[in-house]
């Protein structure tokens, strides 16, 4: 039962987690990012460039606000996962920088090896996006861990202050010989007076 949380820990499964779900949303959502490519690149690597662009690029003339709603719904729903899991915003924003930085690495490796003409042309404004929306993961990431880590400080607070209130509820005192009791016992385990249920007076 132990392993289950530690295995979502990993940073490898939480990594596979979030790009199925974005996967998922790109299937559902039918979304294609707005690529343009040189005229001599194989098919094959511009099927492969479009796969990782579909992860990073928005583009505001081909998918207009859809395109932007998109992406940062997309990322803003798969970067809750680290945040809920790790509920710490250091171990969060570097968990959802990594998955970040692998779609845009081999969109850029990739788009610039093949395609270098247009990517020449539109790398300016690409690597703006990258920029922004790096730095959107980064603010979401470290202001949901913060307040969600205040959320659970006041529910663990809350709760030491009811187990102190039933633990003083709970305790008794001997009205013989005065020795203070964590419970309500029926004997003073000092004096072996018999003690009184209701108002701790001795019979």
């Amino acid at each position: 039962m132990n392993k289950l949380p530690q295995l979502f820990k990993s940073k490898v499964i939480i990594f596979i987690i979030q790009i199925a779900l974005f996967s998922l949303f790109i299937f559902i959502f039918n979304y294609r990012a707005s690529i343009t490519f040189d005229a001599d690149i194989l098919q094959e690597r511009s099927a492969i460039i479009q796969f990782f662009a579909n992860y990073v690029i928005f583009s505001i003339e081909e998918n207009g606000i859809f395109g932007i709603f998109f992406i940062f719904f997309s990322w803003t729903l798969i970067s809750l996962f680290p945040i809920i899991i790790y509920k710490n915003y250091k171990k969060a924003w570097s968990m959802n920088l990594t998955t970040f930085f692998f779609p845009n690495f081999f969109f850029y490796v990739f788009y610039a090896r093949y395609s270098q003409r247009n990517f020449d042309l539109v790398f300016s404004t690409y690597f703006l996006q990258t920029i922004l929306l790096a730095f959107y993961i980064i603010g979401l990431s470290i202001g949901v861990s913060l307040i969600l880590k205040n959320i659970f400080k006041e529910d663990q607070e809350i709760q030491v202050s009811n187990l102190k209130e039933v633990e003083a509820k709970a305790g008794s005192k001997c009205p013989y010989c005065g020795t203070e009791f964590d419970s309500i016992p029926k004997y003073c385990y000092k004096c072996s007076k018999e003690i009184h249920p209701d108002n701790n007076e001795v019979k």
